[in-house]
């Protein structure tokens, strides 16, 4: 028994001698969230962060906040005494909307030229007028004096959903500032936050306005669409051709695909009861039909050089021929032409389609490969399998992140940014900043694709890991730099900025729709607009949600380059031309 209590009392004593470096423990841990150093701020920026995400992902009525609910979280827990390093708040930030602009830049750059022809230059005339019209409207409120303008600056960024020009507006206001710069940047910041949330719902109210007025049917509207989608689509369709013209006959297949090759892909040739692969050096004979790929647009001028058209099925290929389709993951491919690339001379097989983004090519001698294309070979079953080694073939290979031109980006863009542009009128010269040179600089590298060996790929998943990282990093520092006045702001009158954020919301989005559907837009062409024109895309998974076509996305990209750029600028001017 004594023994029992001794053994007891040896244990209790060595919980109670540890005691005090529990307690010491949970000082430190205490210590983390109360001081301003490095790792309390990454905890802050990692909390506001976490609990931003889950916030955004709350639906009600089909509408989230998206990620715009990290910049809400940011702001609660500074409102409630949390005090991160200002300086590492302000790298963050910075850093933040560098990562998330360069990766939009990436992504749109491949269609950025091409969308100001036909319909899409009206889209983006409509896009700019709503950004303008958004402009003078926060302009005339400022002549007005409604409100400073700093918190006009913020409203007009938060009422159009667009963080870059909020990012890019600070740091003009930042170098130009002088003593007031900090509360300026505070006001800024507090403007955006209270004129965010309509900047969410004002184009869905809009959407929905548009609908009533117009009395526009859904079902009618899709019809629409698929109809003059299917009109204007350059699809491309297998055929058969068969050799009626004398002057082909005996000529090389070498021969023919010069001549035709921006109108055909040959596939294989059937003679006879046989199936052969299309050789460089095979001779066409009479009677002999032409397997393979055209545009509708190409069926007459093929009828009057080669014979007879029939657009067929796609079938299976059968025999000792074989037909696969194959990712080009090997670099040492990409970037160049399928005549460089030369397959059909080196093998019995031929290129017959190349799947890129989404879209499918007809793939002429002069067309380029690109890292992370799909071409569909036919040929020898036999030699199949060295195809598919040679071209790489592999998922892993796209996996490995390409990391040069990331950084070679943001060097430049850096540069490029940091360069004044002198415009008659204002107090001082506007750069396109951390936010517009960046996105330029990766608007023209996603556009032009590679330079010499460097490519500039980035895998969908990379380009969509970047920007969702820097613009949560951009916006839980935002937050938890302004949190401590956002209450305080919105008691002493900021609810009146969250009418004059309304106001630089509705009115530009709402005359513009009016307009476009006058124009005999399409009801989903409209929605598209709206919400690419406000950098918006909760508004746009609401368009989606309405009918599953393309109408909508399509739209939304043709002008969110230009939109993104103006905004930019625009933000940067209007602090300029107040300051």
């Amino acid at each position: 028994m004594n023994d029992f209590i001794i053994k007891n009392l040896r244990i209790h004593g060595n919980v109670l001698n540890r005691l005090p470096l529990f307690f010491k423990s949970m000082d430190e841990i205490k210590n983390l969230f109360t001081s301003s150093g490095t790792a309390a701020t990454i905890l802050y920026i990692s909390m506001a962060s976490f609990l931003g995400i889950l916030i955004g992902k709350i639906s009600i009525k089909k509408v989230k906040l998206g990620i715009a609910g990290v910049l809400f979280a940011g702001l609660f827990f500074s409102h409630f005494g949390a005090k991160p390093n200002e300086q590492m708040l302000i790298f963050t930030r910075e850093f933040g909307l560098i990562l998330f602009v360069y990766a939009i830049g990436l992504e749109v750059g491949p269609r950025f030229f091409s969308s100001f022809k036909d319909e899409g230059l009206k889209m983006n005339l409509l896009a700019s007028v709503i950004i303008v019209l958004g402009f003078l409207i926060t302009y005339i409120f400022y002549l007005c004096g409604v409100a400073p303008a700093n918190a006009l600056t913020g409203i007009m960024c938060g009422a159009v959903f667009n963080t870059p020009s909020l990012g890019a507006a600070q740091q003009v206001l930042s170098e130009h500032g002088g003593i007031n710069t900090v509360s300026g940047l505070n006001t800024i910041a507090m403007g955006f936050a209270v004129s965010y949330p309509f900047g969410v719902i004002g184009v869905l109210i809009v959407m929905m306005l548009l609908r009533v007025l117009f009395r526009i049917k859904i079902p009618q509207e899709v019809e629409a669409y698929n109809r003059q989608f299917a009109n204007s689509m350059q699809k491309l369709e297998s055929v058969r051709i068969t050799v009626t013209n004398p002057n082909l006959f005996e000529r090389k297949i070498s021969y023919i695909k010069k001549v035709i090759d921006q109108e055909l892909v040959i596939s294989r040739i059937g003679r006879q009861d046989h199936i052969l692969v299309a050789r460089e050096d095979l001779k066409l004979e009479a009677g002999d039909t032409i397997y393979g790929v055209s545009a509708l647009s190409h069926i007459e001028n093929l009828q009057l050089k080669i014979g007879e058209v029939i657009i067929t099925k796609k079938r299976d290929i059968s025999g000792d021929l074989s037909m696969e389709n194959v990712l080009v993951t090997n670099r040492k491919f990409t970037g160049k032409t399928i005549e460089q690339i030369g397959i059909y001379r080196r093998y019995e097989a031929n290129i017959t389609r190349i799947y890129r983004a989404g879209v499918e090519i007809l793939p002429t001698l002069g067309t380029t490969v690109e890292l992370g294309d799909t071409v569909r070979i036919v040929g020898k079953k036999e030699i199949m399998h060295e195809l598919r080694f040679e071209l790489g073939n592999s998922i892993k290979e796209l996996a490995i992140p390409n990391t040069i031109p990331l950084f070679l980006g943001i060097f430049l863009g850096v540069i490029l940014g940091s360069i004044p542009i002198f415009i008659p009128g204002l107090s001082a010269p506007a750069k396109l900043g951390l936010a517009g040179g960046p996105l330029l600089v990766a608007v023209l590298m996603g556009h032009q694709g590679r330079i010499g060996k460097i490519s500039f790929y980035m895998t969908p998943g990379a380009n969509r890991m970047l920007r969702e990282l820097g613009i949560i990093l951009f916006l839980a520092a935002v937050g938890l730099m302004s949190g401590s006045q956002f209450v305080q702001t919105i008691l002493n009158g900021g609810y009146w900025w969250m009418l004059w954020g309304a106001a630089i919301t509705f009115f530009p989005i709402m005359i513009v729709a009016i307009i476009a559907r006058l124009m005999k837009f399409n009801y989903f062409k409209i929605c598209g607009l709206l919400a690419g024109s406000m950098t918006n895309p909760p508004a746009l998974e609401f368009a989606d949600s309405m009918a599953s076509i393309q109408a909508q996305s399509t739209i939304y990209a043709t002008v969110y380059p230009l939109t993104m750029f103006l905004r930019v600028l625009l933000a940067q001017v209007f602090i300029l031309i107040t300051l």
